[in-house]
């Protein structure tokens, strides 16, 4: 098995202020969804058929995010897929 990463968070920066509710929550969801693809892609799973919402939920609970909901699950394999097909 491998072993854990020690993650180290950047420092955050304050959000630009007046922009509409769901603008915040789809910026925070996609940082969570990066977040989680680059643990995943450090521990080696790289194909996103792999990354399971089971492995996914687990993943946020080693790193110390949130649960992640079926949405930020389906960014996360998005991303890994993204990522796939660029190194291609």
């Amino acid at each position: 098995m491998a072993a854990a990463a020690i993650i180290v968070m950047p420092k955050k920066k304050p959000l630009p202020a007046g922009l509409p509710r769901e603008w915040y929550e789809s910026h925070n969801r996609r940082l969570k969804a990066m977040r989680l693809a680059i643990s995943l892609l450090d521990t080696g799973t790289y194909d996103p058929r792999r990354a399971t919402n089971r492995k996914i939920r687990t993943m946020a609970v080693r790193v110390g995010i949130h649960r992640p909901s079926n949405l930020t699950c389906r960014m996360v394999r998005a991303f890994i897929a993204a990522g796939e097909r660029q190194t291609a």
